[in-house]
């Protein structure tokens, strides 16, 4: 046995290299938040996590073994250690290719990930040394997602320590800088392609500092402080994020913003808050109203419902853009909107009757809301319209957070991939519904919707049917509520299929599609499946 036993431990080294690395992962993407952890096993996917058959099996063999202890025939036991070995194997074996396929997920390496991987490395180490029998190897593995929680949670009251410790440094550095003008940006969704829009169009006239990507929490904010921002600066631009009632009054008391921005509110993450009413206090821009001091303003976006009600509810310090002018008597609206491909233009007219025509190289009707919040910004701290119309020409398409390009063989990919919620996907087949010819969507279920997720789901389904010819989803929580919404607007259930594996995905678009045919990439589609319709397959 003892061969066998060594070949288990080899086994299980491997697997439980995968798994820390797993599980690690996922509380990095969940930024070690709980709720948002838990929320993680509502979905399908998440459910797997823990109800796989691998798991269940190894549950089973394992009291298999223990009943059999009792038994006085040793060939029974002998079968079922042979039996473990065999599915450590193939975990192995499928561990090995994801490896090679590049589809395993690792956690990014931050000091933080590294320290708790090799806590939790050392942990399994001692284990494996001072273990009696070979078979505790199987209950460790069994219980390890929970260990590994446990691991990250424990460390928490010392990264609560550090990350005080960074707060306070950069809330005293913002303090010292009076001449710095400091512009805070949150919503449910726009924030970044604002942010970025605002950047571009400040830069061109002022000194500029910016978040950087989607590094929107207190510890990305206070790093960027303390590593980027210098007396050069004259402006910083804070996209704010938060995941419950009071996170962006934090993120306020840091940076102090002088000018507030809230770019639309939704019920992306109505699980996480809770309650409407926290979701409206934080992302709803509610506690960055409190905090704008009696020489600033609040810019809200009068398109989006919730921050029109806000707005009315402001006495003073308030500023709002709209589209046409039509809802309320704006500070900046636009006209003669003209849409195409891959341009906006647009005539932008001021509450002081500046009027001024805009192009901007970016694509979808709905960027021309986070552009004109942007151009207001930049009008109200001194810049004027010919400036702002100059510097628009320098935003490249990337920054809008969807960008058209040619794929395989000839088939046009809008790329929207990074995130999703239910305004930003009904406003991402409306780009779609640009493109001529055969329209396909691939899209994940959304998640964080809470209560309105089923009514979030069919409505989406409803604005499929109306564009598309093909709807792949690739997670299956909400797949029936989408395909019911589709179904009821006239599209054929045999053209609303659930797909998961990349290559069945593609496969089916380049069956269904040809030259000039297009594809919406829409949120966390997986990263295999945009190499391949990509034409970066190959890529390393």
């Amino acid at each position: 046995m003892d061969i066998f036993v060594k070949i288990l431990i080899f086994f299980w080294v491997i697997v439980s290299v995968k798994q820390i690395l797993f599980w690690i992962n996922l509380w990095q993407l969940k930024d070690y938040h709980i709720p948002r952890f838990i929320d993680h096993f509502r979905t399908a996917k998440g459910k797997e996590l823990i109800f796989n058959k691998l798991r269940i099996l190894k549950i089973v063999l394992f009291v298999i073994f223990l009943i059999l202890i009792l038994s006085p025939s040793i060939v029974y036991i002998q079968l079922i250690f042979y039996i473990i070995i065999a599915v450590y194997l193939t975990e192995v074996v499928l561990f090995l290719r994801q490896m090679i396929n590049r589809n395993f997920k690792k956690p990014k390496f931050t000091k933080k990930t590294l320290f708790l991987i090799l806590f939790s490395f050392a942990f399994f180490a001692l284990f494996l040394f001072t273990t009696q029998h070979a078979i505790d190897l199987l209950v460790l593995d069994i219980l390890t997602p929970i260990i590994i929680s446990l691991v990250a949670l424990s460390f928490q009251p010392i990264v609560v320590l550090v990350r005080n410790k960074i707060l306070k440094e950069a809330k005293k550095i913002i303090s010292q800088r009076k001449d710095l003008l400091v512009i805070g940006i949150t919503g449910s969704y726009g924030k970044t392609t604002t942010k970025e829009f605002l950047n571009t169009i400040l830069s061109s006239k002022y000194n500029v500092l910016a978040t950087q990507e989607h590094k929107n929490s207190e510890m990305g904010i206070a790093q960027t402080i303390l590593k980027d921002l210098t007396s050069e600066h004259k402006i910083f631009i804070v996209e704010m994020g938060a995941y419950k009632k009071g996170g962006i009054k934090l993120l306020a008391d840091i940076v102090k913003p002088r000018i507030g921005m809230v770019t639309g509110v939704t019920v992306q993450h109505l699980s996480l808050f809770g309650s409407l009413e926290n979701l409206l206090s934080a992302e709803g821009g509610r506690e960055l109203a409190e905090a704008i001091p009696q020489d600033g303003f609040l810019v809200l976006n009068g398109e989006n419902k919730y921050c029109l009600d806000l707005y009315k509810s402001l006495s003073t310090n308030k500023k709002i853009y709209t589209e046409e002018g039509s809802k309320i008597e704006s500070d900046i609206f636009a006209k003669d909107i003209g849409v195409t491909k891959d341009k906006l233009n647009f005539v932008a007219m001021s509450k002081d009757k500046n009027i001024m025509h805009f192009d901007a190289n970016i694509l979808g009707r709905h960027n021309l809301q986070n552009l004109l919040g942007a151009i207001l910004v930049a009008k109200e701290v001194g810049m004027s319209l010919e400036e702002i119309t100059n510097a628009v020409k320098n935003i490249r398409p990337e920054q809008a957070g969807i960008v058209a390009k040619k794929g395989t063989h000839g088939i046009n990919i809008i790329d929207s991939s990074y995130s999703s919620n239910p305004d930003g996907a009904i406003a991402d087949l409306d780009c779609l519904n640009l493109f001529e010819a055969k329209k396909v969507v691939v899209m994940p279920c959304l998640i964080e919707l809470g209560e309105k997720s089923k009514e979030m789901h069919k409505m989406i389904g409803k604005k499929i049917a109306q564009v598309c010819d093909l709807a792949i989803i690739t997670t299956k929580d909400k797949f029936e509520e989408i395909k019911k919404g589709a179904i009821e607007n006239g599209m054929e259930a045999k053209n609303i299929l659930f797909l998961e594996n990349s290559e069945e995905i593609f496969h089916k678009i380049t069956t269904f599609c040809k030259d000039g045919d297009s594809v919406l990439l829409e949120g966390r589609v997986p990263d295999k499946l945009i190499k391949l319709l990509s034409n970066r397959s190959n890529e390393k």
